[in-house]
């Protein structure tokens, strides 16, 4: 699998602030482990953009991958937002959301089956094991969360 591992090299860079020190750490995509701090070593929210052509390299991970299918005109889609990067931080090391702009990724929208937005798809090993329609207040959808959460502990 050198093919995978050279496209997690060479994938896209995110940045990532640290909620502990505040510093901003540049990472690449990485199929084994998370993102901690490079100045303090705590771990990183790990909330990263993807489109059609860099999705599978973000997708891969050993935590569970939150999708989040969006577009910037859907009031619901941004009423989850922040309650997505809240619980990014609560489970920093444990979750990774990466959003995704439906209106500009179009192949992802389909290969989900976004008919609706906001959809939340939770991936574990690339496979989809939960997938939640609407916008969800935080504790609900942290309840939806907590057990495959409870696998990556």
């Amino acid at each position: 699998m050198a093919h995978s591992s050279a496209a997690a090299e060479t994938g896209p860079i995110s940045v990532l602030t640290c909620a502990a020190c505040g510093k901003r750490n540049r990472i690449r995509p990485s199929e084994r482990g998370s993102p901690h701090c490079g100045s303090c070593g705590k771990p990183l929210p790990w909330v990263v953009d993807a489109t059609d052509a860099t999705f599978d390299v973000e997708a891969r991970s050993s935590a569970p991958v939150l999708v989040d299918l969006w577009a910037p005109w859907c009031g619901p889609c941004r009423f989850v937002s922040p309650i997505l990067e809240e619980l990014a931080t609560e489970n920093a090391g444990r979750l990774k959301v990466v959003k995704v702009n439906v209106d500009e990724n179009p192949a992802l929208s389909a290969r989900f089956d976004a008919r609706s937005i906001p959809t939340l798809v939770v991936l574990r090993d690339g496979r989809v094991v939960d997938r939640v329609v609407g916008a969800l207040p935080k504790p609900q959808l942290a309840a939806r969360l907590s057990p495959h959460l409870a696998h990556s502990a």
